[in-house]
């Protein structure tokens, strides 16, 4: 069901900051006790034998009033499971009696941090003591986020935001075309978001409070066994030594097709976090807009449907001897026998505007670029940044013409995440349509010539 609040409705022209609002900011460890099994490679077959550096959950509270607040939340894991996201949203609604609408959790997707249970969890074949170890993982993860948004409201004080955009370009297409089919690879020609918007948390004085950036990137780099949070952890290590009292968060892109390139060392992890904290230096370094009132909120969730459900299908996986396609195969036949719903995802989609200064743009799941590149050219007069990996993190989210041609990210990615699939080819207009709604009870319109070729 849909829901808009308001958070803010001054007059126009108002800019956020000095006694206008307040900004609180807090961080927290959330580094795992290692051994413990990493998430996002079915290659591995063993748990984390060091840490790199440490893992963390930020959070970001800009508040007017009471009852007037915004909460953004980045975190160095894989992505937010259903119930470690619900949990969290229904604890902070209950503590803080904010909207649904009020609350953006975002994950970077490290390929590098713990296995959040149970998603993914058919890449792995854990041991009692495995599961045990994952699931008191969770909750430990869910309690360190409701402390880190309570630390950053104990912390407000007066603050100001501006908003600048710069570029990095280390992010490649991996969705190569084959005689075979499309496999993940490198595709120079492809589709690319090279932006990094920066949105800078200062105070009064001008002191760098935090700086929110973003990047539409898979977190790939590595794929050892060392806890780290790949080139975005990186990034965030270099602008906080830039700024020392500064907190960084990163804002994961719509990064699922895009991979890191070159990769697969330590060194190239740190020169592409090098890079990306660099672009965002220069952008706080240059003139930067102000972000001003109102702000405005909205979240809807929606229905995906999956391709039609064949029993059939399944049972000759389990008949097979590929052991992800028998796991995944058992959990859906269970599922149909019990009668659960196996035809459809529940996908939500949430705007953030800030006046006319600024829009996030929050997509659950792991989305292409297409999505990213396809709202910034309907509304192009719109300072707009589209997040991915928000909420939670069910599957990855194909465009139209990725699902037409097939291959890792709309077909094989299913197998790992327990989902029939692929979609069903009406995913794209179904999640445009919800973007349509969110932008427009924010207050964004597309531009007069794509209003006019609806």
């Amino acid at each position: 069901m849909k829901r808009i609040f308001i958070l803010a409705f001054l007059l126009a022209g108002c800019t956020l900051s000095g006694a206008e609002i307040r900004v609180g900011v807090a961080r927290k460890v959330i580094t795992p006790e290692t051994p413990i099994w990493l998430s996002g490679y079915a290659s591995r077959n063993k748990p984390s034998s060091e840490i790199l550096h440490d893992l963390w959950a930020k959070a970001l509270v800009i508040e007017e009033s009471k009852s007037r607040r915004i909460i953004i939340v980045t975190t160095d894991i894989i992505g937010f499971s259903h119930d470690v996201s619900e949990d969290v949203t229904r604890r902070i609604i209950t503590k803080y009696g904010i909207d649904r609408s009020q609350l953006l959790l975002n994950s970077s997707h490290t390929h590098s941090g713990p296995v959040i249970w149970p998603s993914l969890n058919v890449m792995y074949d854990l041991s009692i003591s495995d599961l045990q170890n994952l699931v008191k993982y969770s909750r430990k993860l869910t309690d360190a986020i409701v402390e880190v948004i309570d630390s950053a409201m104990i912390n407000l004080s007066p603050g100001q935001l501006s908003v600048g955009h710069g570029i990095a370009d280390f992010a490649i297409n991996r969705r190569e075309s084959t005689e075979k089919g499309f496999i993940i690879g490198i595709n120079r020609n492809g589709p690319v978001d090279h932006d990094v918007p920066v949105l800078k948390v200062a105070a009064p004085d001008g002191r760098l409070l935090a700086v929110l950036f973003g990047y539409a990137c898979h977190n790939t780099t590595l794929s050892e066994y060392s806890i780290n949070g790949d080139y975005a952890g990186f990034a965030q290590i270099e602008l906080e030594k830039a700024y020392p009292g500064t907190t960084a968060m990163f804002l994961a892109g719509c990064g699922a097709d895009q991979n890191p390139e070159p990769r697969r060392t330590v060194e190239l992890a740190m020169q592409h976090g090098k890079s990306l904290a660099g672009a965002v230096q220069k952008v706080l370094h240059d003139e930067m807009l102000p972000v001003r009132s109102p702000i405005r909120t909205d979240y809807t969730e929606i229905g995906l449907e999956f391709r039609p459900f064949d029993p059939a299908k399944y049972q000759d996986e389990i008949l097979g001897d590929d052991r992800f396609r028998q796991q995944r195969a058992s959990l859906l036949l269970e599922a149909y026998d019990k009668g659960w719903n196996v035809t459809r995802l529940t996908y939500p989609v949430q705007a953030v505007r800030f006046n006319n200064d600024l829009t996030i743009l929050a997509l659950s799941g792991e989305v292409v670029v297409d999505y990213s590149l396809a709202m910034k050219k309907k509304y192009p007069d719109v300072n707009l940044f589209v997040a991915g990996y928000c909420t939670k993190v069910q599957c990855y989210i194909p465009s139209r013409r990725i699902l037409m041609e097939g291959g890792y990210e709309p077909d094989i990615s299913m197998i790992y995440y327990g989902l029939p699939g692929p979609f069903a080819d009406n995913i794209e207009d179904k999640i445009f349509s919800a973007i349509n709604r969110v932008m427009k009870n924010t207050g964004e319109r597309p531009s007069k010539r794509q209003a006019e070729n609806q």
